[in-house]
């Protein structure tokens, strides 16, 4: 176990300690150390950067679990993960990255995921509600326009365009990674590009299947896996999928899923099914990034349209990338992430990557 533990972690800190050479040797005030990154300001029993958020809602009060990966004052990093109900788990390769630059993480689990409380109640599985729930988190993690950064993730996409929506002066940058801002063109993407790119005889099996709604087929999954999600998922060979995908989509909430997404995979049916914010996206004043990859289950012009319509708009192409890009274009999406939040915190609003 210790072991592990220590195979684990020392990535980590020799990426910090590389970090930590870089700087000059007399540090400037607001300079993030090695020392400073990783102190714990935590008060009380320390948790390991664990916070559990108490939010109310209009069915009583919940639990939602979140945890701080670093301490910088001026970046933190509030992920929102993707599915809808997966959870936070595939975000972290970003701790091979991201604390090696000081940037605060912050892991979140919204209700129905992972570590928070689930409700088992679809009612609750709704965008505004969710958007209050990011708010609430938002108050008690003592967030706000001086260093809160969100990056949502495919669905998580959705729910940070949608709370931006309401409540961008709240934020310092805005990340949307792999999605896009409307759900009817994502459904059309879906089946006019994407369906067409595989063997007419093996989509028509998985059409067959759909129409019956027979989703639970293990022969459904056992069709898409190989043709269509290591090829616009990720594209990394399945036995080598890295183990934190798994073990997050091992977890899926599929209620929720199917609630918001809906069963297929090739399109919407659920409550996001009319969802469409391209008329809304001039509103966006906040420094802007918008992330897509060539084979992503999205269409990469489509994200880069998105960038161009915000007032502050910067696009990041991962030219190997499909809707893992973290994963499959790793050295595009986590350079070009680190340069827009740096630049954001330099005072730059449109950042060329």
């Amino acid at each position: 176990m210790i072991t592990r533990f220590i195979k684990w972690i020392a990535p980590v800190v020799i990426a910090a300690l590389f970090f930590a050479c870089k700087q000059p040797p007399i540090s400037q005030p607001g300079d993030v150390t090695l020392s400073s990154y990783f102190s714990d300001t935590s008060s009380g029993v320390k948790t390991g950067g664990v916070q559990v958020v108490t939010i109310n809602t209009p069915k009583g009060k919940f639990h939602i679990w979140t945890k701080k990966l670093g301490n910088n004052p001026k970046i933190k990093l509030l992920l929102l993960n993707g599915g809808p109900g997966a959870t936070h788990e595939y975000f972290e390769c970003m701790e091979s990255f991201l604390p090696a630059e000081g940037i605060e993480l912050i892991y979140y689990d919204q209700l129905g995921c992972g570590n928070s409380d689930n409700p088992k109640d679809t009612s609750m599985w709704s965008l505004p509600r969710y958007v209050e729930e990011v708010e609430q988190v938002r108050q008690a993690l003592k967030l706000d326009s001086s260093n809160f950064y969100l990056l949502g993730h495919s669905w998580g996409g959705i729910l940070a365009m949608e709370y931006a929506q309401k409540y961008q002066q709240n934020l310092k940058g805005l990340i949307i990674s792999n999605m896009m801002m409307s759900v009817p063109a994502y459904g059309k993407y879906a089946d006019e590009v994407l369906a067409k790119q595989l063997d007419p005889k093996i989509l028509a099996r998985i059409r067959a299947i759909e129409a019956k709604g027979d989703f639970e087929n293990p022969e459904y999954m056992g069709l898409l896996m190989p043709n269509f999600y290591v090829k616009h998922i990720c594209r990394i060979p399945l036995d080598q999928w890295p183990e934190p995908i798994n073990r997050s989509f091992a977890k899926m909430n599929q209620s929720l899923y199917v609630t918001m997404q809906g069963p297929s995979e090739f399109g919407v049916a659920g409550k996001l099914v009319k969802w469409d914010r391209m008329a809304d996206l001039p509103k966006i004043a906040v420094p802007t990034l918008s992330i897509g990859g060539q084979y992503d289950t999205m269409d990469p012009k489509h994200m880069e349209k998105v960038s161009q319509l915000v007032q502050n708009g910067s696009y990041l192409y991962c030219p190997n990338g499909s809707h893992m890009s973290m994963y499959d274009d790793q050295q595009t999406y986590m350079t070009g992430l680190v340069k827009f939040i740096k630049g954001v915190d330099a005072g730059e609003k449109k950042i060329k990557l």
